[in-house]
């Protein structure tokens, strides 16, 4: 497994491109922005099939999905069901950083994906998702916005719900052994370990 983080746009989000050589997949999940960095960085790799996972649909994690996905060939992006409505809606924006995006592709509910754990993060957004990679000798877990290094996702945006953020990341991220490492959608990377002893909104 190869993992390579791209922060874009203006807001640093983090898109990851996450490589499984067993099965020559390629997994870009969330392209926030820049799609020619991301489009740039996917030649690197010698995959057989891309996909677009999505850990919700705030504009800043999906801006560059269209044009991604028009050029390497991947027909839709997966989403959980409860942030499809939120993909679609042109009120998604954030001007003048992120306007309306209007040539997304279609978006689904997530196919089966090998050695990966999709684990239910509603809270940041009602969708919310996180992505537990395996492949027998590391685990990396992206986050999305639900937990970053010291600290938490906002719930003051749509979708938001404090107490669902709370009851995702301790009856769903703190279970976790400690030495998973941890790849937020903002920021630098952390362990499950780190945060349970370290993170002020968890003690």
């Amino acid at each position: 497994m190869t993992v390579k983080t791209l922060p874009l746009g203006a807001f640093a989000t983090n898109c990851y491109l996450v490589f499984m050589p067993e099965t020559g997949e390629l997994f870009i999940i969330d392209p926030a922005a820049e799609a020619g960095k991301i489009i740039a960085e996917a030649g690197n790799f010698s995959f057989k099939k891309a996909r677009i996972l999505l850990t919700h649909a705030h504009i800043d994690h999906i801006s560059a999905a269209g044009e991604v996905a028009r050029a390497l060939n991947i027909s839709k992006v997966e989403l959980a069901p409860g942030d499809h409505s939120m993909y679609m809606s042109e009120a998604n924006s954030i001007p003048p950083y992120f306007p309306p995006v209007k040539d997304l592709p279609p978006v689904s509910d997530f196919d089966q994906v090998t050695d990966c754990t999709i684990i239910a993060l509603p809270g940041h957004t009602a969708g919310g998702s996180g992505f537990l990679f395996d492949d027998g000798k590391e685990k990396i877990l992206i986050s999305g916005d639900t937990l970053f290094c010291g600290s938490i996702g906002r719930t003051d945006l749509p979708g938001g719900d404090y107490a669902t953020l709370m009851n995702s990341i301790a009856a769903n991220l703190l279970s976790l052994p400690d030495d998973i490492t941890v790849c937020p959608g903002h920021g630098g990377q952390t362990t499950i370990g780190f945060e349970k002893k370290h993170n002020p909104y968890l003690n």
